[in-house]
């Protein structure tokens, strides 16, 4: 399983942003697929899951209402859309997912996933 991660950039506040993960090596079916971020000199965080099975979704308090996700089955791709994007938004995204499902209470836990993408670099200009 490989996961590629796009559509990183540099943007100004205010605007929107789509980042992508092609999952590659199996089609979509019961696992979930995470988003985390990694500011300059912070700890990597979670940012939002999605189950594959159910579609069940979680977001971190800090960007509910502004991030969403859609989902291409034919690509095996999931877009995470960001809109509002505000400098605290900066950081390298990663994806990531796991085998099997997992719990929705767990989707939030870095130590679930097995599988991990390069990720992609998000700068947001003020």
């Amino acid at each position: 399983v490989q996961l590629q991660a796009s559509g990183g950039g540099l943007v100004q506040a205010g605007t929107s942003l789509r980042l992508s993960c092609a999952v590659s090596g199996r089609t979509f079916s019961t696992e979930p697929v995470a988003w985390f971020r990694q500011a300059p000199g912070k700890e990597r965080e979670f940012v939002a899951a999605i189950s594959t099975w159910n579609g069940a979704t979680r977001y971190a308090d800090s960007v509910k209402g502004r991030f969403t996700f859609s989902r291409d089955n034919a690509k095996n791709t999931i877009h995470l859309e960001i809109r509002d994007m505000q400098p605290e938004d900066t950081a390298v995204y990663y994806c990531a997912t796991r085998d099997g499902r997992v719990i929705a209470g767990a989707m939030d836990r870095a130590g679930v996933y097995n599988y991990w993408g390069q990720g992609t670099l998000v700068t947001v200009s003020s």
